[in-house]
């Protein structure tokens, strides 16, 4: 199948913006990735039929990054980070949640996205100019809550004690065929903490990977991952708009991050990697993502 235009569009685009770094991921350039366990305690299962969310345990690979498409800035210039969760399933399938630690996304649309490169590209040090803002809020109003947290975020003080959210809208889908509409939330285990300006101001380069790494010399770092359940009036396919805060919320089982795995930058997190009981939502940027990973993907295996 052709790969969607607009999608080499965007990656050509954020190229051009941030630079291009051979053999780095297009966006999230810099992570590491870690091995682990997760443990489902089978609340999810009368929701879907997905294998790994029925009890018992899997193994996981879990990618820690900075937002950046820039390799070279540092911790704290890319105040959003990520998560990304892949689930090793039977016979090499994989089930992928790809999180940041911001509720919502900028661009309701490929095409918006597309368009908010060559604005975001003002934006110094990992902080957008306020001029920059305006003009993103004159152009896009439904992007103006996602810019408000932008404007509001601190990095979190480590990468095991921020609050992840898969931002996009899934369908759960059950054995008799019915569907309802869920978001993921990976909850730190250690509690959400997050960094004042003066901390971020004076930290080293690479003091995430390190403090996580530290962290791990003492036994494993765990995250609940919850699941929202939507209604019939929240939205599934805007990333830009939150669900009421009075959605039900469920724990449906623990991660636990055990080490650092080694030679495996090149697993692809496509947050459209799914199984048998969970499908993907009509959010147009859900499924865009899925095209943009695989020429980003492309372009790094063939050295570009």
């Amino acid at each position: 199948m052709e790969k969607e235009p607009l999608a080499e569009t965007a990656v050509n685009q954020i190229e051009k913006v941030f630079g291009k770094y051979p053999g780095y991921r297009r966006a999230h350039a810099r992570g590491e990735i870690y091995e682990g366990v997760f443990s489902a305690n089978g609340a999810a299962a009368p929701l879907t039929t997905a294998p790994h969310f029925q009890q018992g345990e899997v193994k996981v690979l879990v990618r820690f990054s900075h937002s950046s498409p820039d390799p070279t800035w540092t911790d704290v210039m890319s105040p959003v980070k990520g998560m990304a969760v892949q689930f090793q399933l039977p016979e090499g399938a994989v089930a992928n949640i790809v999180g940041v630690n911001s509720p919502i996304f900028m661009a309701k649309t490929p095409e918006v996205f597309t368009e908010m490169l060559s604005i975001v590209k003002s934006f110094k040090k990992g902080k957008p100019r306020v001029a920059g803002l305006a003009e993103l809020v004159v152009k896009y109003p439904e992007s103006r809550a996602a810019i408000d947290v932008l404007k509001k975020m601190h990095a979190p003080a480590s990468f095991a004690t921020g609050r992840y959210h898969a931002i996009h809208a899934f369908y759960f889908i059950d054995k008799d065929g019915n569907k309802r509409p869920i978001k993921y939330e990976w909850e730190p285990e250690a509690g959400v903490d997050t960094l004042s300006l003066t901390k971020a101001a004076v930290m080293p380069i690479e003091y995430y990977k390190a403090d996580f790494e530290d962290r791990l010399m003492q036994g494993p770092v765990h995250f609940y991952l919850n699941i929202v359940l939507g209604e019939q009036q929240d939205p599934t396919d805007d990333p830009t708009q939150e669900w009421p805060v009075e959605r039900e919320k469920i724990t449906i089982g623990r991660l636990s991050i055990m080490k650092k795995v080694g030679n495996a930058e090149m697993v692809v997190f496509d947050p459209t990697a799914v199984t048998e009981g969970i499908a993907c939502s009509e959010d147009r940027i859900l499924n865009f993502r899925h095209d943009a990973y695989s020429i980003s993907h492309n372009r790094r295996t063939n050295g570009e």
